[in-house]
């Protein structure tokens, strides 16, 4: 009979996980796809949106790394990666090797 009980709590367990597991997946894309309209930080409003401390800080301030030399907000992506063929990065780290100041040394020391 104990045996019953375990199953039956762990199979409730299971399905209020997947539920929440569901829940949040669909949270997840309305704020990705901006459906979800947030109150602007700087509004005189103050609390009324019920944000804890965002929403009562009205003096937002953006992390000095988000700016350009102009002092506005950066609106391209912070990091772009190009992909390169192997060939390419091997003869860009042989290059830095061999310009390093431990190479010549060793090159030294084999004559």
């Amino acid at each position: 009979m104990l045996h019953l009980l375990y199953i039956l709590a762990f199979t409730i367990l299971a399905v209020i996980a997947v539920a929440n597991l569901i829940r949040n997946l669909i949270m997840f894309s309305f704020d990705r796809d901006g459906l979800r309209n947030y109150p602007a930080r700087n509004s005189q409003a103050g609390n009324q949106g019920g944000f804890g401390y965002l929403g009562a800080n009205s003096n937002f301030a953006p992390h000095p790394e988000l700016l350009d030399s102009t002092g506005k907000m950066i609106k391209e992506p912070l990091l772009v990666m190009r992909s390169i063929n192997v060939e390419d990065a091997r003869q860009q780290l042989d290059a830095l090797y061999e310009s390093s100041p431990g190479h010549k040394i060793e090159k030294s020391e084999e004559a």
